[in-house]
């Protein structure tokens, strides 16, 4: 089933006479429950495709439909209510908030989203029931970034978005936060679009969407990724 659909979106960037073409009449459709990939250098659109996707963003033009709804002109307030009942974040950095324990900052959510999950038990679906009560400051990276994951799927949203969640992380530790974002495709039905420059991540995606100069130069559907433990790290 269908919950993105982007038709000729355009994002342009002004500062004074100079314009920036960051998405040049993009359009792609994503289907729920998928774990999709998006793939790129530098400077190619991709954050600024998830940044649209997420409602952080307007496009200049063209339309986005999320779970049927058009966000491509919702009011600054529209796309907080959006964001904060349809989405959730992990960036490369973890924005954990160093004065609130484990708990309290997965339990934050809950105070913005209508829908949100019991704190505890998604920060037991990423194996850190042990550490409610510590604070930021005393886990290892790959333990925050488990946490902000929890922290977006106690949202509850219909789409998690990730830039280069793995990015700040060992290879080791990346694997087994891209399991864990893996499974939340399988258990619960979550979509998960990744932003990243990484060759490997995207051989575990169900769908490739490779990006250039902010035009989409391939998508492709895979039937048969490989899980993280396949992939050659």
């Amino acid at each position: 089933m269908e919950i993105v659909r982007f038709d000729n979106v355009t994002r342009v960037y002004k500062s004074g006479e100079h314009e920036l073409k960051a998405l040049d009449n993009v359009s792609f459709t994503l289907d729920e429950g998928k774990f999709v990939v998006i793939l790129g250098p530098s400077g190619a659109g991709k954050s600024t495709l998830l940044n649209l996707l997420g409602g952080l963003d307007s496009p200049t033009g063209g339309t986005i439909v999320v779970n049927g709804r058009d966000i491509s002109t919702l009011s600054d307030n529209e796309l907080a209510d959006y964001r904060a009942a349809s989405v959730g974040f992990v960036f490369q950095f973890y924005n954990l908030i160093p004065t609130l324990t484990v708990y309290e900052n997965v339990e934050l959510v809950s105070q913005i989203a209508p829908d949100a999950l019991d704190a505890e038990n998604m920060i037991a679906q990423v194996g850190l029931s042990d550490h409610l009560h510590n604070f930021p400051s005393e886990l290892s990276g790959g333990e925050q970034q488990r946490i902000s994951i929890a922290r977006a799927l106690a949202k509850n949203p219909k789409i998690l978005l990730c830039d280069e969640p793995t990015g700040a992380l060992d290879s080791e530790t990346g694997v087994m936060v891209l399991k864990l974002l893996l499974s939340m495709t399988k258990n619960y039905g979550k979509t998960i679009v990744i932003v990243t420059h990484n060759q490997s991540i995207a051989k575990m995606a169900d769908t490739i969407i490779r990006v250039k100069n902010g035009k989409i130069r391939e998508i492709i559907n895979q039937d048969n990724p490989l899980s993280a433990d396949e992939v050659e790290w």
